[in-house]
């Protein structure tokens, strides 16, 4: 199978950090939302697998309301660090119809929730949840608060952005795409390839997986064999690599990824994104090196 690189590594990016509230908890209290609950407000429908989950709970839902003038579905939630570390959260709310039927989904990222702190948020559906008569959680992602990816439009003082795109899928041959971006004021230099740590959901090395510089043999393709060359990042340029790797399950147990940590320099504080690397029994993962994207 011999697919080129660009056309697997093409698509939106995603900004792990994604489009939530941000609020940043003062130490010793407890954050409240942006708005609390009205009175009209009730205990949340559904079943409670769907209402609470990895310290992240929904306690209230205010419906729409029914006298002609459209204001959205709210749900009233609270995440609680266990940890004993900062922790930031990206959550995934599924607004559904009586009949669980999805109709919108929502991403929030809650950042920086202190060790056994609980912070207290709303969240809205938008048009397309105005029938919605339930809201649901859905994924529900956590990475420590100072390996965070940088919020949307945010550039970390290190002057690099990392961030993981939503990956693609070709006969089980999965690619995620990685960029560096410098969004800093002076220039990059960057060489080699980014330094991959798989993590499990409590954040602890997986073990069993072989992490390939190239291919390693998985598949055929095009540019992800390349060597490394130096690279010269300008403001506002970036490089991007692959990770590549195969779903085949056979004799064994299956491994699944949930987080890796990426460290896209030497030196450079490490970032943890989410891509799910669902590695089957193969045991392996190919790294591509940093290069210059082709001109779209």
């Amino acid at each position: 199978m011999r697919t080129a690189l660009p056309a697997l590594l093409a698509g939106a990016a995603l900004l792990l950090t994604a489009c939530g509230t941000e609020t940043a908890e003062t130490p010793g209290t407890v954050a409240a939302g942006p708005a609390s609950a009205p009175a009209s407000a009730s205990a949340p429908p559904g079943d409670p697998a769907d209402l609470e989950r990895d310290g992240v709970r929904i306690t209230a839902l205010t419906p729409p309301s029914q006298d002609g003038s459209w204001t959205p579905v709210t749900a009233a939630y609270e995440v609680t660090n266990e940890r004993s570390e900062p922790v930031t959260y990206t959550i995934t709310f599924t607004f559904a119809d009586d009949g669980g039927r999805a109709l919108a989904s929502v991403e929030e990222t809650v950042r920086d929730v202190g060790p056994g702190r609980t912070v207290r948020r709303t969240v809205s559906g938008d048009g397309m949840a105005r029938n919605a008569s339930r809201v649901l959680l859905g994924e529900v992602l956590r990475v420590p608060a100072d390996q965070a990816p940088a919020a949307s439009g945010a550039c970390p003082p290190s002057g690099i952005r990392v961030t993981a795109d939503e990956g693609n899928a070709a006969m089980g041959l999965r690619v995620v795409g990685l960029t560096l971006e410098n969004c800093g004021t002076r220039v990059q230099h960057v060489d080699g390839y980014p330094g991959i740590a798989l993590l499990d959901a409590d954040w602890q090395p997986v073990t069993g997986v072989d992490v390939l510089r190239g291919s390693g043999g998985i598949a055929t393709v095009t540019g992800f064999d390349d060597p490394p060359r130096p690279l010269t990042l300008a403001p506002g340029e970036r490089a991007t690599a692959g990770l590549m790797w195969r779903n085949t399950t056979g004799m064994g147990t299956a491994v699944t990824v949930p987080y890796v940590r990426v460290t896209a320099l030497p030196g450079a504080d490490p970032v943890t994104v989410a891509p799910h690397l669902d590695l089957g029994t193969t045991g392996k993962l190919g790294v591509s090196a940093w290069a210059i994207p082709p001109a779209s």
